[in-house]
């Protein structure tokens, strides 16, 4: 446990190792001690019961806050296929029912997608990023990456979609490209980058 005061301390609300990986690269040299969910076992999980991205991420932001007593920040993410109306939306996740892993994900939407041609597949990769504060204020940022489906799993690295998602303006997906590629151009990275100013500004105003 930090022995900083809770001020300083930032509870990061996810359980999904991928997406805790990629927040900490996004809050290097921040003036926080960062916690993950597991440094806080004592608080019930919060569920994402909301129908959009803002509504999860503010959600479980709020949620573990109140719970901790700690400043928070909780992202809710997912892919929006034009094709597929939108979905998988805010049930990426989730998407296909429970016991589905990434791959598997991957692979049934390529499936239901199968007739549809280049032209057609285009998608976005949408982030909101929710910091609450323990009393109860709340902050959101939101950044969107457009692209389109690739009509095969490529590339080994990354999480989620990444096998699938070829952003606007190249021709690789994310998981062919490494995590510091991949944050130059991602949804997380333009969101993140605006919840990074807004921390160093908390921070600085912090007596």
């Amino acid at each position: 446990m930090s022995s900083q005061p809770n001020s300083c301390r930032l509870l990061v609300a996810t359980g999904n190792p991928g997406k805790v990986e990629s927040l900490r690269r996004f809050l290097q040299n921040m003036p926080y001690d960062l916690m993950g969910l597991d440094s806080v076992p004592e608080c019930e999980t919060v569920e994402e019961s909301g129908t959009t991205f803002e509504e999860n991420a503010q959600l479980k932001a709020r949620g573990y806050a109140r719970q901790s007593g700690l400043l928070t920040l909780a992202d809710d993410s997912g892919l929006e296929v034009e094709a597929l109306d939108g979905a998988p939306g805010v049930y990426s996740a989730r998407y296909g029912g429970p016991g589905l892993d990434d791959d598997q994900r991957c692979k049934l939407l390529l499936r239901h997608m199968e007739d549809v041609p280049e032209t057609e597949r285009t998608a976005r990769f949408v982030c909101v990023v929710a910091i609450a504060q323990p009393d109860g204020r709340c902050h959101m940022f939101r950044g969107e990456r457009a692209g389109h489906i690739a009509f095969f799993l490529r590339g080994n690295n990354g999480f989620g979609y990444d096998p699938v998602f070829i952003p606007e303006g190249h021709n690789y997906t994310y998981a062919e490209v490494t995590p510091g590629r991949k944050d130059e151009t991602s949804h997380r990275a333009m969101a993140m980058q605006a919840a990074r100013q807004f921390l160093v500004q908390l921070a600085a105003a912090d007596p």
